[in-house]
């Protein structure tokens, strides 16, 4: 629970409905002032007399607001120098009839014989002005809060489908990538007249690319989904390179229906078979290994090939993705809350370590 929150009168729901919330506003506020002024006129020793003029005060006060109410909202789409004018002639002119008003009513209720006097009106002016002053304060108040959050609403908004899209783009990166490797293969697979081979390598490309279109390019996936995403991209690999490419999987069952950016891992493995199974005559081994560290889900892809020493560098994939891709996409969907490291194996090898929060719903962006 929060340790400060804002006031039900300030929250959006209450807002929700302006119109509505208006009338609530206006009838507590007069009905108080109403109460107020009775009590303390009371307390004062005045009699039943004169808190009949506070009521008859207190219901013209309100009629008056209304009126305002409609010439400021019609004084806010003029330019700004207007409607401060404006707002000051109307104050002026609505202090006036109020006066003169709880003149009249005063001079009825205390006088046999009724009248106006410039006395009387000088005497109520001040409280008049007082009170319609503050009103009108608080009504540009309100609506000036109330624009202020609209504002930020729409700047939320904003941020959200332009982190969206962000997001959208990172992950449209990928496909192009992968289905100009493959179709390249494909294509040398005909060539050669294997067309066993290469029809069987497009069944499992369209069952690839099945499975990862159906997925919002901004969704996210179980892990036990991107585990089977990843075997269907192995077997379209396993055509190319055979028994030089040797992919293993160590799954923690724990972590299997926790939630990652869906083709998080793909670059990494094809990353892995570009730099570690396709120079070695003997191929490489591919690990990838997720496990639950308390409330933190940690998957690490590493290989067997030369690693950093031979391979000065691993700056990213053939068309620019990988690597840094990733980290954009991480950092998009987690912020700080995330943790992606690259290693050197001892020995030969190349590791890729993520660390992200272990989270079991798909998570919703909050456009407020």
């Amino acid at each position: 629970m929060a340790l400060f929150s804002k006031p039900a009168i300030f929250s959006r729901p209450f807002f929700e409905d302006k119109s509505r919330a208006f009338w609530r506003l206006q009838a507590a506020g007069w009905t108080g002032y109403m109460i107020l002024r009775s009590v303390s006129g009371i307390s004062n020793g005045l009699d039943l007399t004169a808190t009949a003029l506070i009521v008859v005060e207190s219901i013209v006060g309100y009629c008056i607001t209304l009126l305002l109410s409609t010439l400021y909202h019609y004084y806010r789409n003029q330019r700004r120098i207007a409607t401060v004018v404006l707002t000051i002639l109307t104050l002026a002119a609505a202090t006036v009839l109020y006066a003169v008003l709880d003149a009249f009513a005063y001079s009825f209720i205390k006088f046999s014989s009724p009248g106006l006097s410039l006395s009387l009106v000088l005497g109520t002016i001040f409280l008049d002005f007082t009170v319609l002053a503050g009103w009108s304060a608080l009504y540009f108040g309100i609506n000036f809060y109330l624009i202020v959050e609209d504002q930020i609403d729409q700047l939320k908004a904003l941020g959200s489908q332009a982190s969206s899209a962000q997001l959208a783009m990172l992950r449209y990166q990928l496909n192009p990538h992968f289905l100009f490797n493959t179709l390249n293969s494909i294509s040398t697979l005909v060539l050669l007249k294997q067309t066993e081979r290469a029809n069987a390598m497009l069944s499992r490309l369209s069952s690839f690319l099945r499975y990862t279109l159906a997925n919002e390019p901004t969704a996210h996936v179980t892990i036990a989904q991107e585990v089977e995403t990843l075997k269907l991209y192995l077997e379209i690999e396993k055509m190319r390179f055979e028994d030089r490419l040797r992919p293993s999987f160590e799954i923690d069952p724990r972590v299997a229906k926790a939630r990652l950016p869906s083709l998080l891992l793909q670059p990494l493995v094809e990353n892995a078979i570009k730099y570690a199974v396709t120079p070695k005559e003997e191929g490489a081994e591919i690990a990838v290994v997720a496990r639950l560290a308390g409330d933190r889900v940690q998957i690490a892809v590493s290989d067997t090939g030369p690693g950093l020493n031979e391979m000065k560098a691993r700056p990213s994939l053939s068309t620019g993705v990988g690597l840094a891709n990733i980290r954009e996409r991480l950092t998009q969907v987690y912020g700080p809350d995330h943790r992606f490291e690259t290693r050197s194996i001892p020995g030969g090898g190349f590791g890729v370590e993520i660390e992200i929060p272990f989270q079991l719903d798909e998570p919703v962006r909050e456009v407020q």
